[in-house]
């Protein structure tokens, strides 16, 4: 007897089907991703009870010919690709030609199509293909249609009553619809889509060809409140191009659902991208927060595998070194040249498009890095100042200066103009009142600087500055902590990391795979102060470590490493020790609260924080300063009323 023989069509089309037909909302992403294949600019779609009842789709795409509606509805059909080649390079969303057979075999189908923009009331140029899951038979009659296609589903499962059983309320299918619009709507700024609910347009997303019009189509889903904290970033390399909205570290999220990340329109979720992201806010982003980003990477079809998941959710990255780097740097590095200058020139950017502060962030040098310039509140670019703050040219170990009133004099003698500067700020050529202490009425708006001139200490806490737009809260301890950890970590960077020998080397088992990359990343690991040696097939020996880890368990810290390494071909693991031990440093010799402030000293540490890359928050991700306007104050006391 034989047990072996061929799966029926039917059967297999629902099969497949239980891969891409998971839900309404799957039938509504597969047809927009065909409609928007097709070359379509406009795209209607109109679902019925949460899209069991109706699911219908048209776009004025260049249509489907009569002979080719048959060969749609087939299983591996597709005018996607022919040969092996066309799957190495796809640059379309669909290409696997089994969506509408799939579709077609749970569901009762219709098709319509037009690919002529001749149309007389006597002559019908369209075609209309039936399909009904029962036994995938296909009708073709003559219909009256536009250019471009009409896809209707209805009645989705009503041949599988048990897969309709797993499907939730209406609503809550409806949202998902809402959902796969909603990202496509951000992926193809120059469609047109129309989403109606029971009869009732939901949304109306207008074709965005500016700048201007795509972040106004952006915060008309991302919401109002991420435009206004968002950075625009515009960064290409090697070949990559990133651009799109970087949440500021100020505006996080408890969960991670506004992160959309698109690769050449397509949106993905990639644990390659979301490391790269997680880096590249670590220093900034408060513990358990979340950051939020529209972004779009562009780079050669042929070096990206979409042919992963069914759904196409993931991807492969043919050099998924090079595009975690390149992702990592060009976001960390804006990310880091976000000063408060930079945050208050931002403010309102969804309104008026990008600010001058965004396109100076966005010029990439030849290794692909974002170089920031620091701006005043004028946008105008001025120089970073050599300033000392409580640690003067800190060591590598992070000697620390142990009486904080002698650090504070050092802010005393910043504050004071230097004459032999080259590259002097308008702050140093400002008039002073008689007491010698610069004021915002002593200066013209030019001059004043983005967070203004201090007027007073709050309980010994709080610096209270005033600047062009009113007043400023400064937390003196936690925006000392971020310049003392800064300049730590570039003076870290500039000595480089010393190592020290151990007396007893550490031997450490691991399997043979992570023993393998142990060796071949040997030359890594020196560079991190490590001196890692094979011992064995299954063993890895550690006989230096960096000298501010000497007292820290080794073992679990290079199999973190090796953990990465093996994920993502690299690992940050090593400098995130090394940095929360500076962070811990920085925390402790900090200016402390109730230590009371002269103004000049105030205003000395309001300069440095202007200077200091990631200053809006400490280091454990808390904001170090906050804007109150003018107009915010009148509302609190009612004036105008």
């Amino acid at each position: 007897m034989q047990k072996i023989h061929l799966l029926s069509p039917r059967l297999a089309n629902q099969i497949a089907a239980g891969e891409v037909v998971e839900r309404p909302a799957s039938v509504v992403k597969e047809l927009l991703e065909n409609a928007i294949d097709s070359g379509a600019t406009r795209i209607e779609i109109d679902v019925e009870s949460g899209g069991v009842k109706l699911i219908r789709v048209r776009d004025n795409g260049s249509g489907i010919a009569e002979k080719d509606l048959p060969l749609s509805l087939s299983r591996h059909a597709t005018s996607k690709i022919e040969q092996l080649d066309d799957l190495e390079a796809v640059a379309t969303l669909g290409f696997r030609g089994e969506a509408l057979a799939s579709i077609a075999s749970v569901s009762r189908l219709a098709i319509t199509s037009n690919i002529s923009d001749d149309i007389s009331q006597s002559q019908a140029h369209g075609w209309k293909a039936e399909a009904e899951g029962r036994d995938m038979a296909v009708n073709i009659l003559p219909a009256s249609h536009p250019r471009g296609t009409t896809v209707e589903v209805r009645d989705l499962f009503f041949n599988t009553p048990a897969r309709r059983k797993f499907l939730r309320t209406e609503n809550t299918e409806y949202k998902r619809i809402d959902e796969i619009l909603r990202k496509l709507a951000l992926s193809y700024f120059a469609i047109d889509f129309t989403l109606r609910n029971n009869g009732k347009v939901v949304h109306n997303f207008r074709a965005a060809s500016t700048q201007l019009e795509q972040e106004r189509r952006v915060a008309s889903i991302c919401g109002k409140a991420f435009m206004e904290s968002a950075l625009y970033v515009d960064v290409e390399a090697a070949g990559l191009r990133l651009w799109g909205w970087v949440g500021l570290p100020t505006f996080s999220r408890s969960q991670a659902d506004l992160q959309h990340f698109f690769v050449n329109g397509r949106s993905i979720r990639d644990k390659l991208v979301t490391h790269a992201v997680r880096q590249a806010y670590q220093d900034v982003m408060y513990h358990g927060r979340h950051p939020a980003f529209v972004l779009y990477l562009e780079l050669n079809a042929a070096d990206i595998d979409v042919n992963v998941h069914p759904t196409k959710h993931e991807v492969r990255f043919r050099d998924s070194r090079t595009v975690h780097n390149f992702l990592f740097r060009s976001l960390h590095r804006a990310v880091a040249d976000v000063r408060p200058g930079a945050e208050l020139s931002g403010q309102g950017s969804s309104e008026h498009g990008p600010s001058e502060v965004a396109e100076k962030l966005n010029t990439p040098d030849a290794t692909g890095r974002v170089e920031g310039s620091e701006l005043n509140s004028s946008n105008q670019i001025y120089p970073h100042q050599t300033r000392m703050g409580l640690h003067a040219n800190p060591s590598v170990t992070g000697a620390v200066v142990e009486n904080v009133a002698e650090g504070m004099a050092v802010y005393q003698s910043l504050h004071e103009p230097s004459q032999a500067s080259t590259h002097q700020t308008s702050l140093h050529q400002t008039p002073q009142n008689q007491e010698g202490v610069i004021t915002l009425a002593s200066c013209s708006d030019e001059e004043i600087p983005p967070l203004g001139f201090a007027i007073a200490q709050l309980k010994g806490i709080y610096i209270l500055s005033e600047n062009a737009l009113g007043l400023v809260l400064v937390d003196m301890h936690a925006a000392h902590e971020r310049i003392t950890y800064e300049q730590m970590k570039q003076a870290f960077d500039a000595d480089g990391i010393h190592s020290q020998p151990l007396l007893v080397p550490v031997t450490i088992a691991v399997s043979q795979s992570e023993a393998d990359i142990g060796e071949e990343h040997q030359a890594l690991f020196e560079t991190l102060g490590f001196f890692l040696q094979r011992a064995g097939p299954e063993s890895l020996m550690v006989r230096q470590v960096p000298a501010m880890l000497r007292d820290s368990d080794v073992e679990p810290l290079v199999r973190d490493v090796l953990s990465d390494l093996v994920a993502h071909g690299s690992s940050d693991r090593i400098r995130q020790h090394l940095n929360e031990i500076m962070a811990t440093m920085a925390c402790h010799c900090s200016v402390r609260a109730n230590r009371k402030l002269s103004i000049p000293e105030m205003n000395a540490l309001l300069r440095d924080m202007e200077a200091t890359e990631r200053s809006g928050q400490c280091n454990h991700g808390r904001t170090t300063w906050t804007q109150m306007s003018l107009d915010e104050l009148d509302k609190l006391f009612l004036r105008g009323r």
